[in-house]
């Protein structure tokens, strides 16, 4: 081995397993999902050096251990491990690949990038690739759970990428919730995609069940807490209904972002194919543009009953 090189798990040419007080996390976007991800791992003895494009949000995070860092590149520098968790396929393009101050522009030789945006597949094929010529590796793992999920460590997690790899995160990865190996590069994001369409139709129903349940005259509350115990019950209920019968629309991630997520759903194929013909997923996309278009953009999803309310001429 060359002097000064790190090592390389074992199963990918590298021996040291991953450990608290050992491996050092970094973490880049540390939003709503981000920040309770990462202060999962800070909790659990790991050391974290994190960038976020405002460093006043990060005044709690730093409070709780964690380290700052001025760029994605010098977290990269300091880290073993560099988690990313931010807004759009843009934006990971930024903060990994800008040859100037991305973060694979620091990693050392054996570095290992996560990226858990809910991002394209095809950028995540062409992250796995840049990391192997710079001698790193990077697994797209997207999450689904909310934010419930991140703050109680329950979210799943769709990986793409080589399995020894995620096979050798598996100690980071469990304090976060359940990982899944489902292919290849980019695998982890068509998963995501798919599965933000079954979120996408399930609280479309929800709204739209409650929207119903109140104008026949019945409580709302007394509705959903029968129904959720029938068929009509789902994960979807379980995080969003209280919130939806509290008219709580702030909390969770923005609507914005099931828009893109939808978007990538319906685009044209890698490979120059026509675009996923998805009807049920054109409307639901149609309907959330409807959120933000109303300048609710910036609330979470359950706030589309607003939506359903406004067609039937209620509130707004």
């Amino acid at each position: 081995m060359e002097e000064g090189r790190k090592s390389e798990p074992a199963a990918f040419g590298f021996p040291a397993p991953v450990q608290p007080g050992a491996t050092r996390v970094g973490w880049i976007g540390i939003g709503v999902m981000g920040g309770a991800m990462a202060k999962r791992l800070l909790a659990a003895g790991y050391t974290v050096t994190a960038y976020a494009r405002t460093p006043s949000k990060a005044e709690g995070f730093v409070a709780a251990g964690a380290s700052l860092a001025d760029s994605p590149r010098a977290v990269a520098a300091a880290s073993d491990v560099v988690f990313t968790m931010v807004g759009n396929p843009g934006d990971v393009r930024a903060v990994v690949l800008d040859p100037a101050t991305g973060a694979l522009a620091g990693l050392p030789r054996g570095g290992v990038l996560v990226d858990c945006t809910s991002s394209s597949p095809s950028l995540a094929r062409e992250v796995a690739a840049a990391a192997a010529a710079a001698g790193c590796h990077a697994i797209d793992a997207p999450v689904s759970g909310g934010d419930v999920g991140a703050r109680d460590g329950t979210l799943a997690l769709f990986a793409g990428g080589d399995e020894a790899v995620v096979a050798w995160l598996a100690p980071l990865f469990a304090h976060l919730g359940r990982v899944t190996h489902m292919g290849g590069p980019g695998s982890g994001q068509s998963s995501k995609i798919a599965n933000q369409v079954a979120v996408a139709g399930a609280v479309v129903g929800l709204g739209e069940s409650v929207a119903f349940a109140r104008a026949a005259g019945l409580d709302a509350p007394l509705f959903l807490g029968a129904v959720s115990k029938g068929a009509a019950g789902s994960r979807i209920m379980d995080i969003f209904g209280d919130r939806l019968l509290r008219r709580e629309f702030v909390s969770g991630g923005s609507v914005r972002y099931i828009v893109k997520d939808l978007g990538m759903a319906l685009e044209v194929g890698d490979g120059g194919e026509e675009a996923n013909v998805l009807p049920g997923a054109a409307l639901y996309r149609q309907m959330f543009s409807a959120m933000v278009a109303n300048g609710d953009g910036n609330l979470s999803l359950q706030g589309l009953i607003t939506v359903v309310e406004r067609l039937n001429g209620i509130g707004k």
